[in-house]
């Protein structure tokens, strides 16, 4: 099989894998905070990790694989500011704050689950660590922190190359970090906040800076370290996390391990830094401050089959900006169940057979080139289409090259039908017999040539939900929207 070449954000070249234990992957990914539903931005990246790490299956390795829980410590501004976003919510719904993380971490994990995301082998929950944590940063408290009235503070000055990851620091930090009276660089960073005199939080613990809770980039670096140890394979998470959030991990990881600089890459904690880019959506609703944003139950809602989503996903490659739109979802449900229709003549045939057939050499060399080259999904989905309309070879090896590709882009083929992706908003209400009556009157207006009244009943059709389709090979006329 073709090396694997992924584009490491640190160095901002594209890198072959070497493992750090011959036969093993370990990756990290930044999971979400449990403040709140995740937006379909938010799980593009769990997306993409779990391309990565189904690549690195299918190419052999062993893979270990972290998603942190975070359920402490996030600030509502990323750049070191704010409030609490757990704390903050907690008060908000006057819930407990564990509740909240509850809910909202078991509605993250059943978008994982809608959009065929595997299990990684463990979910590392924040406050689980807490004795970690104060382990890690008592470790570098010495010669790297500093204590102020609101808490321990990190000392960007006492690593070498702060910031390299971003590459988007200014001389004095301008912007990037709230002011703190008393803080010697302006790009200093909490590690341990205080709990304000006078007041009480839901989550803190005792701590030798006094009592309060970690601060969000500590719980990362820990995990990574606990569960993985320095240095480990891949560290993945959005792009917005490469500004700040990644760059005062690595610091950490680097005071931690008394390394150098990151001309070696080894020093930052990961061999490779790997970041997804934004979905966009302009009418603004990607953002969570609006109050309604979008979220994969939405998408559920107007009747859409989430893996519609994650076919939008793998149609654009993972570093580039993906625009999102009720039309393009539309076409990614169009492309999917095209794909399905051809799955399904396949699927009666004996699944796990060989691939090794004339006829399928340049698909399966077409698409170990593609996710071989830094995850190029577009290209892997041309070849499993390759694969589909390859004619006159046995059912069977058709199958299996399908089944192969499949388990890298994690489509689900052969658990889906057609009749899976048919559009059903949640609140439908028209019947079959309403359904049958107007297409009685569309057929009767087409053979008096009035398409005006044709035209017209398709589309109040179609605003009660229903898709008329002419034409289609399926023989079937309509489906419900």
């Amino acid at each position: 099989m073709t090396d694997l070449k992924l584009f490491n954000s640190l160095t901002r070249e594209i890198e072959p894998f070497r493992p750090v234990h011959e036969g093993e992957a370990r990756v990290y990914t930044c999971g979400p905070t449990v403040y709140n539903y995740p937006h379909i931005g938010n799980m593009r990246a769990y997306v993409f990790a779990d391309i990565l790490g189904r690549t690195l299956s299918h190419k052999g390795y062993d893979l270990t694989h972290i998603i942190n829980i975070t359920d402490v410590g996030h600030l509502t501004d990323d750049a070191d500011a704010g409030e609490d976003k757990m704390e903050k919510m907690a008060s908000e719904k006057a819930q407990s704050i564990w509740d909240i993380a509850q809910h909202y971490t078991e509605t993250y994990w059943a978008d994982v689950k809608a959009l065929n995301i595997r299990q990684p082998a463990k979910w590392s929950v924040a406050t689980d660590y807490i004795e970690e944590m104060l382990e890690f940063a008592k470790s570098i408290a010495d010669k790297h922190c500093y204590e102020l009235e609101s808490g321990l503070y990190f000392d960007v000055s006492t690593i070498e190359d702060y910031g390299r990851l971003a590459r988007a620091v200014t001389e004095d930090g301008e912007g990037r970090i709230d002011t703190v009276e008393g803080k010697r660089n302006a790009a200093d960073f909490a590690i341990w906040r205080k709990t304000p005199a006078g007041e009480k939080r839901q989550m803190e613990w005792d701590s030798p800076w006094g009592k309060g809770a970690p601060g969000w980039h500590l719980e990362c670096s820990v995990m990574g370290e606990k569960l993985l140890g320095f240095p480990f394979d891949i560290h993945t998470g959005g792009i917005d996390h490469r500004e700040i959030h990644h760059p005062n991990e690595i610091a950490q990881n680097q005071a931690f391990c008394g390394c150098g600089g990151l001309s070696d890459a080894r020093n930052s904690g990961a061999n490779i830094w790997m970041h997804n880019n934004f979905l966009v959506e302009r009418s603004g609703k990607m953002s969570k401050s609006s109050g309604e944003f979008l979220r994969l139950q939405l998408l559920l809602d107007k009747g859409y089959h989430p893996l519609a989503y994650r076919m939008m996903c793998l149609q654009a490659h993972y570093r580039s900006e993906l625009e999102f739109s009720w039309e393009g979802l539309t076409a990614a449900l169009t492309r999917l169940k095209r794909i399905v229709m051809l799955v399904e003549r396949i699927v009666d045939a004996p699944s796990g057979g060989a691939t090794d057939h004339p006829k399928f050499a340049p698909v399966l060399e077409k698409f170990e080139a593609a996710i071989a080259d830094d995850l190029n999904t577009s290209i892997a989905l041309t070849a499993l289409e390759d694969a589909l309309a390859t004619k006159k070879v046995d059912a069977g090896i058709k199958r299996a090259v399908v089944e192969l590709i499949d388990s890298v882009l994690g489509l689900g083929l052969f658990e889906l039908a057609r009749t899976d992706l048919r559009i059903r908003p949640k609140d439908a209400v028209i019947t079959e017999a309403e359904i049958d009556a107007a297409f009685e009157r569309r057929k009767a207006a087409r053979a008096e040539k009035d398409f005006a009244a044709s035209d017209a009943i398709r589309d109040e059709l179609a605003a009660q939900g229903v898709e008329v389709m002419d034409g289609d090979p399926m023989g079937w006329e309509w489906k419900l929207s």
